[in-house]
């Protein structure tokens, strides 16, 4: 149900020109569907405890993280500033970050993004969602991490 978000900056006379065309995009391409619309008024009257909600959840999820990561040094917690996600590198690979999650996917029931979607120039990067149900949440790091663990003792089963 995303509405939109998008910000713009840069010199007024460049702002301008961008957001003419990115007006006829977004009302040729990208229209609310008639249900987001339909939901908008309520969505907003409760964005804020909504947002009190997700903010405690991502919190929460990442000092559990960060918390499993000092006990298992498996991968490194890489430093967001924002957003609702955790980048990890793992610290010894040679699978690519798609064959691995797939691997994850497929057979630890793990379920996260590789790094390049997210355009990281190399292998090794896995992308978490911290807005996960926290329960759900500890349960895929739990399986994440022995995953992680049995890929290192034996690198090419992936």
């Amino acid at each position: 149900m995303k509405i939109a978000w998008l910000a713009v900056t840069g010199p007024d006379s460049l702002v301008r020109s961008a957001l003419d065309r990115l007006e006829i995009i977004a009302d040729t391409y990208l229209s609310l569907s008639a249900s987001v619309q339909a939901v908008l008024p309520t969505l907003l009257a409760q964005r804020n405890s909504l947002r009190k909600q997700l903010l405690d959840r991502i919190g929460l999820n990442h000092a559990y993280l960060e918390s499993l990561l000092r006990a298992n040094p498996l991968a490194e917690l890489l430093h967001a500033e924002g957003g609702w996600y955790a980048v990890l590198h793992l610290r010894r690979t040679s699978a690519s970050d798609e064959d691995l999650a797939v691997h994850l996917l497929r057979d630890h029931h793990v379920l996260l993004h590789p790094g390049h979607f997210y355009d990281f120039p190399s292998n090794g990067f896995l992308v978490l969602s911290l807005i996960t149900p926290t329960a759900d949440f500890r349960q895929g790091l739990t399986h994440l991490l022995a995953a992680l663990r049995s890929i290192h003792a034996s690198p090419s089963q992936i």
